[in-house]
């Protein structure tokens, strides 16, 4: 969900703000939930607490785009969702905004299979003061420059590597780079430059092709945005045999998302249609006739209807109903042969009516508008 109020061209939207944060301004002037992308649902948010319910002690905090971690709450410190909270980081500390609290918190982290127990959840220092919301601003805004800069000195190295993205540390201590790489790189010699040219600790981090189409973003063949970038967060494996079973063409191209791999959109219906094609029979089925055999070249599952063609007569197709097609098969069975499959045609292909041409009026001599038309 998309908001209104939101400025898509700050650097903050990526993190959860729908406004650039400043120490003067309050929770609601720059958060709004769903305002950035792979934003959480807090569903139980309209379900009320029972009295004597200690909150849970752990949250979700968030970072920049898909970056999302786990920490534990002080007992002195009262979090709410939307809050900018300094948390642990090596080295410094980094800056985020809440995302889940309470029950949300914990079923998202049974959910990830995370434990409270877990060493790699960290801890809460703070609320942001007013010093450490400037600092993170100063250091979010270096990222769009730092980002031309490095993908040049990559160039200039002579690098086969792609620089996606980069996250500075809300400290600014420290930069993360992602990057893509088709094969092992020496990064060595670009670390070193880094460290002089933006004085900070630098994290190298490769990245797959998912990750970085999801990281940039962008709009799909079917007009919206990616949604990998908005709010797809796990990848399943995508294989042909999804295509397969919807009966979609085989052309790559098609297939293909903005990533180079097949469109994960292949495996929400994958599912209904493994489901309908158990009342189909396979695929290899041929019906006898006594006007010759004709085989199936091609089926609409949710209209229950099949394709036959001849052998002898490759151009000509019938569209029989499924349970037609069961009644012949077992009437094959028992040799029991049918004159043709036109008797059972269904004709699904209506031409729409022509519409009525209406005449043009004609004005009758001597009438008012011809008298008119004279004077």
């Amino acid at each position: 969900m998309s908001n209104p109020q939101a400025d898509y061209s700050n650097p903050f939207f990526s993190r959860g703000c729908r406004h650039e944060p400043t120490t003067d301004s309050s929770k609601a002037q720059h958060y709004c939930h769903g305002c950035s992308k792979l934003a959480d649902v807090n569903y139980m948010e309209s379900i009320p607490v029972p009295p004597g319910h200690i909150m849970f002690d752990c949250c979700e905090v968030r970072f920049k785009n898909s970056k999302k971690a786990f920490f534990k709450i002080p007992p002195e410190l009262d979090i709410e969702l939307g809050d900018i909270v300094a948390v642990e980081s090596t080295p410094g500390h980094d800056i985020g905004i809440v995302s889940l609290i309470g029950e949300s918190a914990r079923l998202q982290m049974e959910a990830r299979k995370v434990t409270t127990t877990d060493e790699s959840i960290r801890k809460i220092y703070r609320k942001a003061r007013p010093a450490d919301i400037e600092k993170w601003v100063s250091s979010v805004s270096r990222e769009r420059e730092a980002l031309v800069k490095t993908r040049q000195i990559a160039s200039d190295l002579t690098l086969d590597m792609k620089v996606n993205d980069i996250e500075f540390q809300g400290d600014g201590t420290k930069a993360t780079f992602y990057y893509t790489a088709d094969e092992r790189v020496d990064f060595r010699e670009l670390i070193k430059v880094l460290a002089e040219q933006f004085k900070v600790r630098i994290e190298m981090k490769q990245i797959g092709i998912r990750q970085e189409a999801a990281r940039v973003g962008g709009l799909g063949s079917c007009g919206r945005e990616l949604c990998c970038s908005t709010w797809l967060t796990r990848f399943r494996s995508v294989s042909t045999h999804a295509a397969r079973v919807q009966q979609l063409s085989s052309n790559p191209q098609k297939l293909a998302g903005q990533c180079g791999k097949l469109k994960c959109c292949l495996n929400y219906e994958v599912d209904a249609y493994v489901d309908a094609m158990k009342e189909f029979p396979t695929g290899d089925i041929v019906l006898k006739t006594r006007k010759g055999l004709a085989n199936c070249n091609k089926i609409d599952v949710f209209k229950r209807l099949l394709w036959f063609n001849y052998l002898e007569a490759p151009g000509t197709f019938v569209a029989l109903d499924l349970d037609v097609v069961k009644e012949i098969i077992k009437r094959n069975k028992r040799n029991e042969i049918p004159d043709d499959l036109e008797t059972f045609d269904v004709n699904v292909e209506t031409k729409p009516s022509p519409s009525p041409v209406r005449p043009k009026p004609q004005i009758e001599k001597g009438s008012k508008d011809n008298k008119q038309d004279k004077q």
